[in-house]
């Protein structure tokens, strides 16, 4: 869990004995609930119990009732836990009246999450993002973060006995959120000119998205093993948010056609609004993409609940509307039944979606063909003669485009090649009107 210094600053993390608390009011929390516990054991977490109030409204001052925060705090010293998790986000009027009142440390889902990111960061990028985040957060709950920010300061620079801790850590906050939006607009420009290169050289981009732990990195790595780019492979883990920083790998396939494969952070229901808004430089990647890929753990029982909140997301994130492929995951582990286990080809998906396992390698080399289909349909075939003095051009399809014959003639090299519609154009000038033929 996060711990911070007197300077508010993150010092690392420690484990804790949590319960787990959450308020039903008109929708149900019990998948919410369920995937609460799972970021609590991810970020270190024993879980203890959980405790869940039908509540219509929050309350105020405690988000739960005056009887449920004494029969927590019951609970808290019978199980002798010493952190609550609540599962909505909390104020910090609420988090200091619920410390006050339990004698435990109290968390929210926010913190929870943060938490986590903070751990995974790897990245500069990524570290800034995590910290813009927590910043963001904490500001307008300060006084929420226990008694030691309430103390006076004092020394050099100060008026009468001196500012009070707690507006001094506002400046402080204020101040490095500023910093650290200008570091990010600098890295932001930079992924700019990445873009517009790619846009200049019209690569096609396809973009993993999808609940966390559904196997994006997986899959992607089973892509880059297909077609031989295994040194370029990613980190896997099975567990919620392995990995929070973007990855970006070009694939090559036999036919000269290429993509950029780009896995992001996984998504979770009630993402913090915070943490969108700091990873928005990032997930910007997702609303440029050419293609989605929406890979879903099929093996989990509620996998449509996961659907939702990643479409959820993407529509927060203007990216709804892009074309998707769904990629059902971890056949593997479906009952034979249902078409797993043995991986046999009887896993049936919609035509809109295809089955794979990314652990076996099931479905993976269909998946590639839908790929290539959906990005490449619209490839015109057609035979260019191209003289001997613009050999640019004749290098230029080979590298570019699937070539099917080339024949050196009087007038220059003959090629039956397929190409892209913006290629096709600029090259119709060399058409020869013939039956090229494969």
């Amino acid at each position: 869990m996060l711990k911070f210094n007197e300077n508010n600053e993150v010092v690392g993390s420690e484990a804790y004995r949590a319960i787990l608390v959450g308020r039903q009011g008109a929708e149900d929390v019990a998948f919410s609930m369920e995937e609460l516990s799972g970021l609590a054991e991810a970020a270190g977490a024993e879980v203890l119990g959980q405790m869940v109030q039908n509540l219509e409204k929050p309350v105020r001052a405690t988000l739960i009732g005056k009887g449920k925060v004494a029969e927590l705090a019951e609970m808290i010293q019978n199980m002798d836990a010493d952190t609550v998790i609540f599962n909505d986000e909390l104020s910090g009027v609420q988090l200091r009246n619920l410390e006050d009142q339990l004698g435990a440390k109290v968390i929210d889902r926010t913190i929870l999450i943060l938490d986590i990111f903070a751990a995974r960061a790897v990245s500069g990028e990524g570290k800034l993002q995590v910290e813009f985040a927590q910043l963001q957060y904490r500001l307008p709950r300060l006084t929420g973060f226990g008694k030691s920010l309430s103390r006076l300061g004092g020394g050099i620079g100060t008026r009468g006995p001196g500012e009070k801790k707690l507006e001094t850590d506002r400046r402080h906050v204020k101040k490095r959120m500023d910093d650290i939006k200008a570091e990010i607009k600098k890295i932001k420009s930079s992924r700019d000119v990445q873009r517009s290169k790619r846009e200049k050289s019209e690569i096609p981009v396809v973009a993993l998205v999808g609940y966390t732990n559904s196997g994006k990195s997986a899959v992607m790595n089973k892509l880059l093993e297909i077609t031989d780019k295994t040194d370029k492979s990613v980190f896997v883990e099975d567990m919620l948010f392995a990995t929070l920083d973007t990855a970006q790998r070009s694939i090559k396939l036999d036919n000269n056609n290429e993509f950029i494969l780009i896995d992001t952070v996984g998504f979770v229901s009630k993402l913090p609004h915070s943490l969108i808004n700091a990873f928005k430089a990032t997930l910007e990647e997702v609303t440029y993409a050419d293609l989605l890929l929406h890979i879903v753990d099929v093996s989990y029982e509620n996998h449509d609940f996961h659907i939702e909140v990643t479409e959820q997301v993407l529509k927060e994130i203007g990216a709804g509307d892009k074309k998707k492929l769904t990629v059902f995951n971890k056949t593997d582990l479906l009952p034979p039944e249902m078409g797993g286990a043995a991986g046999d080809g009887a896993f049936k998906a919609s035509p809109a979606s295809v089955g794979v396992s990314a652990k076996t390698g099931y479905g993976m080399e269909g998946l590639l063909e839908r790929i290539k289909g959906e990005l490449f349909s619209d490839r015109v075939t057609a035979a260019f003669l191209i003289p001997y003095d613009k050999g640019s051009v004749s290098s230029y399809i080979c590298e570019k485009a699937e070539v099917y014959s080339m024949d050196y003639t009087e007038e220059g090299v003959l090629l039956s090649a397929c190409v892209a519609n913006a290629d096709y154009s600029r090259l119709r000038q060399y058409e020869q009107i013939q039956d090229c033929g494969k």
